[in-house]
């Protein structure tokens, strides 16, 4: 399908948030977008595009080839959509804790890390039939480690760095299907970031793995 675009809707594709999905563009490549899938209206006021799963996918792969590829020439991809967090390709990545250089940012990362936690309430609510916002939606259980990170890192907890003796969450991937587990190296950090993930409409359990005896999170998205 991504074959069969043209350069310039495969751009609003990529300028897309990479949070919600919402689209900006000309009426006729909307309209594009929609007739191919890609795409819906919003029902609701002010009646925003935005991408759907399929949409999504387009854009992840799209996002592939560029980091593959190396930087994109001069007169292809135009600003619009969220970008920084130091990811490859200007687009927005939560941290999950353990990268290079995860806790710094200052005030630019903190504008990013607020534009895409408001972007996920707001597919929150389309996404939910009663417009609810305290629970979470299908993207982020798709997408579990980096939506728990958005989570924390939204409410101002500290990611941990490369070293990881500095302090600071990491949130990992765990056998059990919709479960993310969140590590954090004092208890009272631990027991905030428990609260966060609760207030952010998580299910969450606190518990010690058996042989080093280290305390953890195992949080799960609530479905109701």
């Amino acid at each position: 399908m991504a074959k069969a675009l043209g350069a310039g809707l495969r751009r609003v594709v990529r300028a897309a948030d990479p949070v919600s999905g919402r689209l900006k563009g000309t009426e006729a490549q909307l309209a594009g977008l929609v007739e191919r899938g890609l795409a819906f209206r919003h029902p609701r006021a002010p009646h925003g595009h935005f991408l759907t799963p399929a949409g999504h996918r387009m854009r992840e792969e799209e996002d592939d080839a560029r980091r593959r590829s190396g930087p994109e020439p001069e007169g292809g991809t135009s600003g619009g959509g969220t970008s920084g967090g130091g990811a490859s390709g200007g687009v927005f990545a939560a941290r999950a804790g353990g990268e290079e250089g995860a806790a710094g940012g200052g005030a630019a990362r903190a504008r990013e890390v607020r534009s895409a936690w408001l972007g996920l309430l707001e597919l929150r609510r389309m996404s939910h039939p009663d417009g609810a916002t305290d629970r979470p939606c299908g993207w982020e259980r798709g997408h579990l480690v980096q939506a728990a990170a958005l989570a924390l890192e939204a409410a101002g907890h500290r990611p941990a760095g490369a070293d990881a003796g500095a302090g600071g969450y990491r949130v990992r991937e765990t056998p059990q299907p919709e479960a993310v587990a969140v590590y954090e190296a004092e208890g009272e950090a631990l027991r905030a970031c428990a609260a966060t993930l609760e207030g952010a409409g998580w299910q969450v359990g606190e518990y010690t793995e058996p042989r080093t005896r280290v305390r953890y999170l195992l949080a799960s998205p609530r479905r109701a």
